[in-house]
């Protein structure tokens, strides 16, 4: 299924395209601004097939207008519609912090560890519900007033002047996009990234979906977490393509879809899982919850729509009233009415699984690792007392051991022989460490060195800075990679998160995206529209499609330290070792991969490898961390 192009022009319309700052089944994002009145939006820009689809257009022209009357302040307004160079866009509200970045619920949730305090959560899904509510009333003609896609991702978050706010955005593309259509390019992701075909891929889908436990999915689609929310909070009837026939009206049960997914959001947020088959309770997971949650989801998510609330703030404010009667397991058995529970992993969390991934406790004192015992007198910064700061924790992916190839057989000489080799399973981050979660490690060092007094950054050469002793980042650039950080600097954040590096093995597995024939991490070509390289900056990560292990940026933006000394014969003695190698004892020389945003095709490709000296700082240097699996 062709994705939408690259646009060759950066004017859309009468809309300047400054960045793109999101991507999903529902089109492309991007923050722009407009030409005469000089105001910021966002533009959607739907998938450009759509443009010769006859029954999208009806729809097209049929909804739109009723959306974008919709006038709430907690749904992202619609102000223009427009039709350009052969794609259809929407301009909309542009919901981004000081540093014009976008925060969905996902991301902001992970920034919080995972959970949000009781209040605030409630206040979260009361500012939604009114929403949904207000929605729900609304209808002209045959248009009624439903999201039909709520999920993590399309929830933006927004906060000012201490005040946090939550904004339903994506409202009601899902009916004019149509409900097939998305399943389908939802189903041609999942495949392209298995290499499998779409067609037999739906098939299992739907077979491990009724009646077969919903565990069997895990078996079928990796845990990514943009594919796994597609299906998270689609209601039963929604993943049948088709309403249940009922002697109700039509109206109540497509709201009762919007109203089983506000159930699904309040188990997720309040456990960090997803509902699958005979679930626990909120308060059996959750300790010290002072409402009522388990009345709210049980009710929300009742597998007949018609019996589903017809209004969501009734329900939400009655959990806190004393005299609401508490729900008994006994009084409630879920798993009787369940015929059809959420497709989704429970595993599916926005930090680490530390079930699966062994990870130390937070090192406060990450410098430590440099010490030596040297006959010179020691540099030693002044100490500062230093805040609690906690990390902005990564999702990882999991690749599991088995035997792999490496290397290239028409490469350059360092590359050669491609070989078999054997690795353990590991976890890598899906992204490359960003500005934001570089400086608030900075903040827990407090400075730029060591205590071997080596770099661990040069600022001038980062979008990191420090005024008057406070650290601040570029505006713009607080979701792009780090950059400017030495190989001791990586390797000491590693160590901070309870982390480390990936050896030079365990990146090129990871860039092969479970295929080993591949010589970029897209396939056997890559262009401008998959990766960032032969430009001026880096971007924002994640702005590009995964590879096949749901990884992010393994080709361009940034090249990313390794933890291996490099050894221009290493893959010779290599291919003797073949077990977990970890690269020669000794080096000048440390392992640098991936390519970045100034190279040239060539250096993007999987086998590809890169050195330079471990003190050495440059404006294209990042890097991710791995960690072991148990």
């Amino acid at each position: 299924m062709p994705e939408s192009r690259t646009l060759e022009s950066k004017v859309l319309g009468d809309y300047t395209l400054i960045k793109q700052i999101g991507q999903g089944p529902l089109g492309s994002v991007y923050l722009a601004e407009h030409c005469f009145m000089k105001k910021q939006y966002a533009i959607k820009i739907l998938p450009e097939e759509l443009a010769s689809d006859r029954s999208f257009i009806q729809r097209f022209e049929e909804d739109i207008s009723f959306l974008a009357s919709l006038d709430h302040p907690h749904i992202v307004k619609i102000h223009n519609i427009s039709f350009d160079q052969g794609l259809y866009f929407l301009v909309t509200d542009c919901i981004v912090d000081g540093s014009l970045e976008t925060t969905n619920l996902a991301q902001y949730i992970a920034g919080k560890n995972g959970f949000l305090p009781e209040d605030k959560l409630f206040e979260a899904l009361q500012q939604i519900a009114d929403a949904l509510d207000y929605a729900h009333t609304k209808k002209v003609g045959n248009t009624l007033g439903v999201h039909r896609s709520i999920k993590l991702n399309n929830i933006l978050v927004k906060e000012e002047k201490g005040a946090i706010s939550f904004h339903l955005s994506d409202f009601g593309l899902s009916k004019i996009i149509g409900s097939g259509a998305i399943l389908s390019r939802t189903y041609q992701l999942v495949a392209d990234n298995l290499g499998a075909s779409a067609a037999v891929l739906q098939s299992k889908i739907e077979q491990a979906a009724y009646p077969s436990p919903p565990i069997e999915m895990q078996k079928l689609i990796p845990l990514h977490t943009s594919f796994f929310q597609t299906f998270a909070f689609l209601a039963p009837e929604q993943r049948k393509l088709a309403l249940p026939a009922a002697n109700t009206d039509k109206d109540s049960l497509e709201s009762a879809a919007d109203v089983y997914a506000f159930g699904i959001l309040a188990y997720y947020l309040l456990t960090g899982e997803f509902p699958v088959g005979n679930f626990d309770f909120p308060s059996d997971i959750r300790d010290a919850l002072n409402y009522n949650w388990d009345y709210l989801v049980a009710e929300c998510l009742r597998p007949n729509p018609a019996r589903r609330p017809k209004k969501l703030l009734p329900i939400l404010h009655s959990i806190k009233s004393s005299k609401e009667k508490l729900l008994k397991k006994e009084n409630y058995s879920i798993g009787a009415e369940q015929e059809a529970s959420a497709i989704v992993s429970q595993q599916l969390r926005p930090i680490i699984h530390t079930a699966d991934i062994e990870i130390p406790q937070v090192d406060h004192n990450p410098a430590a690792i440099f010490h030596c015992e040297v006959g010179v007198k020691q540099y030693t910064p002044e100490q500062k007392e230093v805040e609690n700061i906690q990390p902005l924790n990564t999702e990882m992916a999991i690749i599991h051991g088995g035997v792999f190839s490496r290397g290239g057989s028409d490469g350059n000489r360092d590359e050669m022989p491609r070989h078999e080799i054997t690795l353990s399973s590991f976890a890598i981050d899906k992204h490359p460490i960003t500005n934001e979660q570089f400086v608030r490690f900075l903040m827990v060092m407090g400075g730029e060195k060591d205590s071997n007094h080596q770099d661990i950054i040069r600022l001038k050469d980062s979008r990191i800075k420090r005024s008057g002793g406070k650290l601040s980042i570029e505006s713009g650039y607080s979701k792009h990679p780090v950059v400017g950080v030495t190989w001791y600097g990586a390797v000491a954040y590693a160590k901070w998160v309870g982390k480390r590096l990936p050896s030079e093995a365990e990146w090129e597995i990871a860039a092969c995206g479970g295929t080993d024939s591949l010589l970029y991490p897209t396939g056997d070509d890559i262009d401008k529209t998959e990766a960032n390289f032969f430009s001026s900056d880096t971007i924002a990560v994640m702005s590009y499609p995964p590879n096949g292990y749901g990884l992010y940026d393994m080709a361009g933006n940034v090249y990313e330290w390794c933890q291996d000394w490099y050894g221009y014969n290493y893959y010779e003695a290599s291919v003797q070792e073949p077990e977990n190698p970890r690269g020669p004892w000794q080096g000048v020389y440390r392992v640098l991969r991936g390519g970045c945003w100034k190279s040239l095709k060539e250096d993007l490709r999987c086998s590809r490898r890169h050195r330079n000296n471990p003190g050495t700082v440059n404006g294209t240097y990042g890097f991710r961390c791995a960690a072991d699996v148990e």
